[in-house]
Formats: C-alpha cells, structure tokens, sequence
C-alpha cells in the first residue's frame, strides 16, 4: 500500500477487539511516513469520534474535539505509540504519553489499531508513571485478554520503561521542539473513515477472548 505524503489528512481508527468494526476514529496530518516512523499530528480541536454510552443504552460514536496538541509516533511492527503533547499559547511541551497498542495497519484512508488499556506518563522531567494499570490488570483477570498477551505488554512495557531510563529515541527530547507548518489547517476526518472496511489485527484470536473484550 502506497505511502502518505506530509500534510496528507488521514483516519487513524480503533478497530473494535469483539467484532472488528470502526470505533474511536481521529483525523489526523502525516508528519512522516517512513519504514521506521509514522508521525501524525492531531492539533487541539479536531473534531474526532468518541465512545459514548447514555444511561440504559448501547454506546455509540459521538462527535468531540481533541483537547490537546498531539504528536503520534508510530513505530512499525511496535505494540505501543509515543505521544509529545503541548498545551498553552506559548506551546509548553506538557508530557510524552506512551500508548500500549496493537501493532498498526495501513488502509486506503490511514491507519488502523487499538488500545490495550496500559499507558505510562512521562514528564519532561522524566519522572513517569503508570496509567489505567488496573484497568488492564482486570482485562487479564477476566479473561478478556489471554495470559500470554498480557505478559507479551507487560514486555513491551519493561522495554519501553529501558528506553525512558536510557534517553533513548523518542525520549532523547529530537520532536520536543517540534512544530507544525504555518500552513497547515485542523484537518477534518476524511470520507470513508467509518465506511472503509477495518484492518484488524492478524493476532487477535492469540490475545483476546473476544466474547469478554469490546
């Protein structure tokens, strides 16, 4: 599948774990696309998808707009993306926030993956801490997620914890200074975000029990 250009918009969606279908979907701009990093910038504003679920009823996706300047960097192959966000008019870089994840998958209108609950918080102090640890300790107690795949995180955990001590890429302050061409617009998500079919992940039937998983 052919690469984006930078400034490209494009749909970066959750795919369900229980039935593969489009959940949380965000508009974003391509910042790189390259065989060892895809950026995307997703500014404070866009509006994007989110779960919501009224009292007695199915949730459903909703319109809502991000909070805060983000920059996603992807690694190719990784269960986990990287976020540098800033905040502020001054754009005080506030924090990386490390996403635990199913490795990513192209589509025609972007990129397709979902959470796997953990995350760790990073100051620019470097201090961190964990985020929903207990969140992601209940979906392996359910069930939900199998024992294999909860230890398989918790790896990728340890290793990305390595690179925080070590100051190692992305940690090593390289986008800190970051920022978005003038030119560039809130993008907007693009058609086909909720009717292009889903890429699931290939690994799902190892990690999730998908009658307890959403």
């Amino acid at each position: 599948m052919n690469r984006f250009e930078p400034g490209s918009i494009v749909a970066l969606r959750y795919i369900t774990r229980a039935d593969s279908t489009v959940g949380m979907t965000w508009p974003a701009r391509v910042v790189a696309d390259g065989d060892s990093l895809v950026a995307l910038w997703i500014p404070e504003g866009a509006e994007y998808r989110a779960w919501h679920r009224p009292p007695g009823e199915p949730r459903r996706l909703v319109p809502a707009h991000w909070r805060r300047e983000t920059l996603r960097l992807m690694f190719p192959g990784a269960a986990h993306s990287v976020w540098c966000s800033w905040e502020g008019p001054g754009r005080r870089f506030r924090m990386y926030y490390v996403n635990f994840e199913e490795p990513f998958r192209r589509t025609p209108i972007g990129f397709d993956t979902n959470d796997h609950a953990l995350d760790i918080v990073v100051w620019p102090d470097f201090r961190w801490e964990w985020k929903d640890l207990d969140e992601f300790e209940a979906l392996a107690a359910s069930g939900a997620f199998t024992l294999d795949f909860a230890r398989a995180v918790r790896a990728e955990a340890d290793g990305v914890l390595a690179a925080i001590e070590r100051r190692a890429a992305p940690f090593d302050g390289e986008w800190v200074g970051w920022r978005p061409p003038a030119e560039w617009t809130v993008p907007e998500l693009p058609a086909g975000w909720d009717t292009v079919p889903p890429a699931p992940w290939d690994r799902r039937g190892w990690a999730y029990r998908t009658d307890l998983a959403r």
